[in-house]
């Protein structure tokens, strides 16, 4: 089966949902399938291999030009094409462009537009490239904000076309209210052009459904999928006198729920000065006030809080592998959890939130537990917990190794996938 994947890069940052969408790419080709992992907007910036091919199609700076110059998009495409090499784009994301759904609201309602908006010529390139140069037999795109070229290619292309939703109302909800609910209508009108909706939890299918207006028989679940290579698949052991670390691997920003888990984590210290935070993750210029107080906040700490950057494969799975505990407790409700995975396939439990994805997620796997979202009171008493019993940690950090294996590794992923799209394809 010939099948294409549309992902969205991250504006130079490690993204969540591309960096799946790359491993389910990956996975789905170990299995057997033809798989083209098509990038847009920007290149991906991964861990891992990158598994995407051809050229970069919405390519950001363009689409930006497009939207705000009309006498751009009339340009013969030799003299802009330039603009979507990756050397040019990955530059120009180190400088000022901007992923910020709160400056973004004008250019999402006018690439929603499709071939009827500023983005015309660039819809129409990625619509005959999939019609005339790849011919999949199935396509699915990485978010329904990417719907804008439905209609004229559902006119061109007679395979199904799925959309994997995976924190599409993120984005949404960090418009400005002038452009929130025109993007929603005209998401509405669009999403009705899917075949159907690949989800990671029932609680997003719930979620999206009703924000979306989608029936739910048109909801595919399948799982996250983890590349298990490199993981440790058992708990750290520890003396009683040894050093106690906690850790947290995500983005640095307010959502994330870092500056929770640091009022959490000066509760614990003064009851187990041994414990340490170690802090990982992407941290972009938006939010470097928000880090910037934070370590002011911890200054007190001295040497038991650590900031390590934003590592790449091996250096995070370093940093998992000399953690006893993690929590990345989100103020918003998680669609997905990937760093969860992470923590629980090196034997290491977690606390988190009882809300969004994690609910579901620690049912299946085991591994953690559950605290009410955004109490630092219960978060720190269930760290100390970790601390005080040893057994009950190790048995934790033992049954998410068994849990991730046994849900989440990418045979599951792709076996699950192709279930769905065998039988979209029979339809």
């Amino acid at each position: 089966m010939r099948f294409a994947i549309l992902t969205a890069g991250g504006a130079g940052m490690y993204c969540g949902s591309c960096m799946h969408d790359n491993f389910w790419a990956r996975a789905l080709i170990k299995s057997g399938m033809d798989v083209t992992l098509v990038p847009l907007y920007t290149p991906l910036k991964l861990d891992e291999e990158d598994q995407s091919r051809g050229p970069i199609f919405f390519g950001g700076l363009n689409v930006y030009l497009n939207y705000q110059l009309p006498w751009w998009r009339k340009l013969p495409r030799f003299m802009t094409r330039w603009l979507d090499h990756p050397a040019v784009i990955d530059w120009a994301t180190k400088k000022s462009v901007s992923n910020d759904a709160k400056e973004l609201g004008a250019l999402t309602v006018a690439t929603l537009q499709g071939t009827h908006g500023p983005q015309r010529q660039a819809s129409l390139e990625l619509i005959d490239y999939l019609a005339n140069d790849l011919k999949p037999e199935a396509i699915s795109f990485s978010n329904a904000l990417l719907a804008g070229v439905l209609p004229e290619l559902r006119s061109r292309f007679r395979g199904p076309i799925f959309c994997n939703l995976q924190g599409d109302d993120i984005f949404i909800d960090g418009l400005t209210p002038e452009y929130r609910q025109q993007v929603i209508d005209l998401m509405r009108e669009k999403v009705k052009l899917f075949d159907g909706f690949f989800v990671h939890s029932a609680y997003y299918r719930d979620f999206m459904g009703e924000m979306l207006q989608i029936p739910r028989e048109k909801f595919y679940e399948i799982p996250l999928g983890l590349d298990l290579e490199g993981h440790r698949g058992e708990p750290l052991p520890r003396r009683e006198d040894e050093e106690f670390v906690i850790g947290y691997f995500a983005r640095i920003c307010p959502e994330k729920g870092l500056h929770l888990l640091v009022e959490a984590f000066e509760e614990v210290w003064k009851r187990h000065p041994g414990s340490k935070l170690k802090v990982g993750g992407y941290l972009g210029k938006r939010d470097e006030a928000y880090f910037t107080a934070l370590q002011g906040r911890t200054a007190k700490l001295g040497g038991a809080f650590e900031y390590i950057g934003s590592p790449d494969k091996a250096g995070k799975l370093a940093f998992l592998q000399s953690l006893h505990a993690f929590s990345v407790p989100t103020t918003y409700r998680e669609p997905k959890g990937i760093s969860v995975l992470e923590a629980l396939a090196n034997g290491v439990p977690v606390v988190q939130p009882s809300h969004g994805a994690f609910p579901e997620l620690l049912a299946k796997t085991g591994g953690g537990v559950l605290v009410p979202p955004e109490e630092t009171g219960a978060l720190a008493e269930q760290l100390c917990r970790l601390i005080e019993d040893e057994g009950e940690r190790v048995r934790l950090g033992a049954e998410g190794v068994a849990g991730v294996r046994r849900e989440h590794a990418g045979e599951v992923l792709a076996e699950r996938t192709r279930g769905w799209l065998e039988r979209a394809m029979s339809r």
